[in-house]
């Protein structure tokens, strides 16, 4: 069924329907770089993909190409310029230039972002499960990293079903304090989530991070797909000559995770004065930010 026409602002019909142009350096797609595809604001066509954008400094936001067949070039009234036009409902873009040389494909699209509606790429969501300690501290990091969507602290790697905090503080369940970490493998890469992962605690320490003793606290990757094995492995060969002692992280697949109680749940941002909080995690957090400098959310 064909989309109705959206209703348009006075703005927008000032400039969409009677080819006004919006002031430069202010509109809201001029500097906008997230992947997606651009469609018209009127009827909702796909216009432009945001790999086809990049930075003039002209003030508005350029392309230097359409999608096929979906804008229309008029010859502009004033006999110098070209036109462009959505080529379903014809709504004014702006103009397009060409022989500027500022890209290999020699053509800028020129629009006003009043006249175009952004529509977000789909993510690609991917889940890894991480040991590294108290789970208070590996879920205070990661949930501070951009491209990470959610951390739910829990228990893993072990054979006890259904097991409790007090299960796994015996150390005889063979489960660790882990977490379950979904991101965006585009913003958010498994490289970079290992990076964060090894500055944050001590691969080299068996069964023991800090004070924290005990095999619930050893180092451990769980992973979920073939591709995340290879990617750990070459990981760990690439940083072990950065380390004097061998690194001793557990890394296998993921069997099954069991989310943690709810009272452990976001437990520093909770309790940032429980002592543990006070004294281990803005460590962490510190080198987290070195990492991570300006992706840090």
């Amino acid at each position: 069924m064909a989309r109705r026409p959206a209703k348009l602002t006075p703005e927008e019909e000032r400039v969409i329907v009677r080819k006004g142009t919006e002031l430069p350096f202010i509109g809201k797609y001029y500097l906008h770089s997230a992947p997606g595809t651009y469609a018209c604001r009127r009827c909702g066509a796909p216009l432009y993909r945001s790999e086809d954008k990049f930075h003039s400094a002209c003030g508005w936001p350029s392309f230097d190409a359409e999608i096929p067949c979906a804008v229309r070039r008029v010859p502009d009234p004033d006999g110098r310029r070209v036109e462009i036009q959505c080529a379903k409902c014809g709504a004014h873009l702006r103009h397009v230039f060409e022989g500027e040389r500022i890209t290999q494909k020699n053509v800028r699209h020129c629009v006003n972002s009043i006249s175009l509606t952004f529509i977000p790429a789909k993510q690609e969501l991917s889940t890894i499960v991480l040991g590294g300690g108290c789970f208070w501290c590996t879920e205070a990091v990661f949930s501070r990293m951009k491209g990470v969507k959610k951390v739910t602290p829990g228990y893993a790697g072990g054979k006890t079903k259904d097991p409790t905090y007090e299960d796994v503080c015996t150390g005889k369940t063979g489960h660790a304090e882990v977490v379950e970490v979904e991101h965006d493998a585009r913003l958010a890469p498994i490289e970079k989530l290992l990076d964060i992962f090894f500055a944050t605690h001590d691969p080299t320490s068996l069964n023991r991070q800090g004070n924290d003793i005990g095999s619930q606290y050893r180092s451990a990757i769980l992973y979920t797909a073939d591709a995340q094995k290879k990617s750990v492995a070459a990981f760990i060969k690439k940083i072990q000559p950065h380390y004097d002692k061998p690194i001793v992280t557990e890394v296998k697949k993921l069997d099954k995770f069991y989310p943690a109680e709810e009272y452990h749940r976001r437990y520093y941002e909770k309790n940032p004065f429980h002592p543990y909080c006070m004294l281990v995690i803005p460590g962490k957090l510190a080198k987290a930010k070195e990492k991570m400098g300006r992706e840090q959310v």
